[in-house]
C-alpha cells in the first residue's frame, strides 16, 4: 500500500491571491456640496468657478456682497467708500432678541458693518460706481445705512457723470428700523431723480429675491432693469398674494421669466454674460 503524501502548501502570486478589503478613503468636509434646485451633489470649487451658478442645472446660487463685487468688476479696480458706515438702534428695538443682538451677530457672519457694498471700480475697462447688496446680512434688508450708501452712491455717480450700477438682493425694508427704514425708499428715488435730470445711467440688476420696499423704490427705477434667471421679484411674496387674494397664481409667478413676459423688466442675462451686457450698454449709452 502506497504511503500517504504530505499536503503541499500552493504559493499563490499577488495576482491570484483574493483581493484585500477596499478601504473607503475619507472625503474632507466641504469638497462637495448639494445644489438646492436640482439636488445634484457637485463639487464646490467647479461651483466657485462658474460664479456660483449650477453646473449641473444653471441654478444661479446666491453670493455675499464682497463675492458680487469680485464677480462684477475687472481684478483689482474696486475702491469702496462709506464702509465704515454702521447701522445703529434708534427705536431700541426688540422682538425675539434686541435689535442690536442681530446687528452684532450679522457683523461677525459676515465680516462687513451692513448689507451693502459701495464703491468705484472697472468693468471690462469702463469706470462705473457700484453697489451691490448682501442677502446675508440680515436678509440683505435696507435699514437707515443702506439706504444712506446707496443715496450717496448715486451722488457720487450724478456728480462724477459715471454709469451706475446697483445690484438688489433684498427681503425689503429693515422692519426693526421701522420708519426710519421707509424713508430710505423717498430718499434713494430722489436721488435716482437727480441722477436722471443730469442725464446719468443707471442699470438696475436683480438677483434672487428682489422683494418689499427695495422693490418698490430704486430697484425697478433702472434706465435698463436686467434680471438673473429664475430670480424671485416682487413686493409681497406669492405665498401672501395667493392668501389674500383666495386664488391659485399662474405657474412661475414673481420669476424673472413671468416679468420679462409681462414687460416689469427689460432682459435676463446669465451671470457669466452679465459684465459683457454691462458694458455693452455703457458703450450704447455713451458714458
Amino acid at each position: 500500500m502506497m504511503a500517504k503524501q504530505p499536503d503541499r502548501v500552493i504559493e499563490r502570486s499577488w495576482e491570484e491571491a483574493d483581493p484585500p478589503v477596499a478601504r473607503k478613503k475619507a472625503v474632507p468636509e466641504g469638497l462637495w456640496m448639494r445644489c438646492t434646485n436640482c439636488g445634484e451633489t457637485v463639487f464646490r470649487k467647479s461651483v466657485q468657478n462658474n460664479l456660483n451658478v449650477c453646473p449641473k442645472c444653471e441654478f444661479h446660487m446666491r453670493v455675499s456682497g464682497p463675492t458680487r463685487v469680485e464677480q462684477m468688476v475687472d481684478p483689482g479696480s474696486f475702491e469702496p467708500f462709506n464702509a465704515e458706515m454702521a447701522p445703529v438702534d434708534p427705536l431700541s428695538f426688540v422682538d425675539m432678541k434686541p435689535y442690536t443682538a442681530r446687528i452684532d451677530a450679522a457683523q461677525k457672519k459676515t465680516g462687513q458693518n451692513d448689507g451693502l457694498q459701495t464703491g468705484t471700480g472697472f468693468i471690462k475697462g469702463r469706470k462705473v460706481v457700484l453697489a451691490c447688496m448682501d442677502f446675508e446680512f440680515l436678509g440683505g434688508s435696507m435699514g437707515s445705512v443702506v439706504g444712506e450708501k446707496l443715496a450717496r452712491a448715486i451722488e457720487h455717480a450724478t456728480d462724477r457723470d459715471l454709469p451706475l450700477i446697483v445690484v438688489s438682493c433684498s427681503g425689503g425694508a429693515r422692519m426693526q428700523e421701522s420708519g426710519y427704514s421707509l424713508m430710505q425708499m423717498a430718499k434713494t428715488s430722489a436721488a435716482l431723480a437727480r441722477l436722471d435730470d443730469a442725464g446719468g445711467l443707471f442699470i438696475s440688476v436683480l438677483a434672487d429675491p428682489t422683494t418689499g420696499g427695495v422693490t418698490a423704490s430704486f430697484a425697478m427705477l433702472g434706465d435698463l432693469i436686467i434680471a438673473e434667471p429664475h430670480a424671485l421679484i416682487g413686493f409681497a411674496g406669492p405665498r401672501v398674494i395667493a392668501q389674500t387674494i383666495r386664488q391659485e397664481l399662474p405657474d412661475g409667478f414673481q420669476t424673472s421669466e413671468f416679468l420679462l413676459e409681462a414687460g416689469f423688466i427689460d432682459r435676463i442675462v446669465h451671470r457669466k454674460d452679465l459684465r459683457s451686457e454691462i458694458s455693452r450698454v455703457i458703450d450704447y449709452a455713451g458714458k
